[in-house]
């Protein structure tokens, strides 16, 4: 299957809620990230339909509850998840569901990674500790994901070495970035996963 190449457009979204085209596969991918990332930003770039949103403000219930380091000024949160679609091709569409941030939200997490084949950990390099947790949990799961670091303007920049030991990760995950602003960036982020999904199973089959 041909992932660098796709039929959708780039601008503008497909039809709406259409039901899968003849022969189309339909794969659940999860993205994930600590607290104010970029995880809404990126569902909601990528979706070609409108995507659904579950964000609430933040209130003074949450003082002393919520911990943002570095992201006090973010006064929207995730309460449940965001849903969007991505066509990749005629063959395949991506079913994105964007994960909670917040801790005290992540119980939710059982529901949403049931059935999914992958995960985007999205990372911001201002606030690189928020997204340990995360990675160990896919990994308790065993969930195969990629990391997109999310470019945000004042972020410091670091080689892909460096991170890779910052998160103590293996030399096969894929480190990408990633605009969560920019629909064809984070399709090539959704790409980049697709990539190592499949070679994972090439790995699985020589086995």
């Amino acid at each position: 299957m041909d992932f660098a190449s796709s039929d959708t457009p780039d601008a503008g979204p497909l039809g709406t809620d259409m039901l899968l085209p003849h022969g189309a596969r339909g794969v659940k991918v999860v993205i994930v990230g600590g607290f104010g990332v970029g995880k809404t930003t990126m569902v909601g770039s990528v979706s070609e339909i409108p995507p659904l949103t579950t964000e609430e403000t933040m209130t003074q219930a949450g003082v002393g509850i919520d911990h943002n380091p570095g992201a006090e000024g973010k006064n929207t949160t995730t309460v449940a998840m965001d849903f969007g679609r991505i066509s990749i091709n005629r063959e395949l569409i991506l079913y994105l569901f964007g994960t909670p941030g917040q801790e005290r939200f992540w119980f939710l997490w059982n529901g949403i990674f049931e059935g999914a084949l992958g995960a985007v950990v999205l990372v911001d390099t201002r606030r690189i500790e928020v997204c340990f947790e995360v990675i160990t949990r896919l990994e308790d799961r065993r969930v195969p994901f990629v990391v997109a670091v999310n470019t945000f303007p004042e972020a410091p920049q670091y080689p892909v070495p460096d991170l890779r030991t910052a998160l103590a990760l293996s030399e096969s995950v894929p480190i990408v970035a990633c605009d969560a602003r920019d629909r064809a960036s984070c399709r090539d982020a959704l790409l980049s996963l697709m990539v190592y999904l499949c070679t994972l199973a090439a790995a699985q089959e020589t086995v």
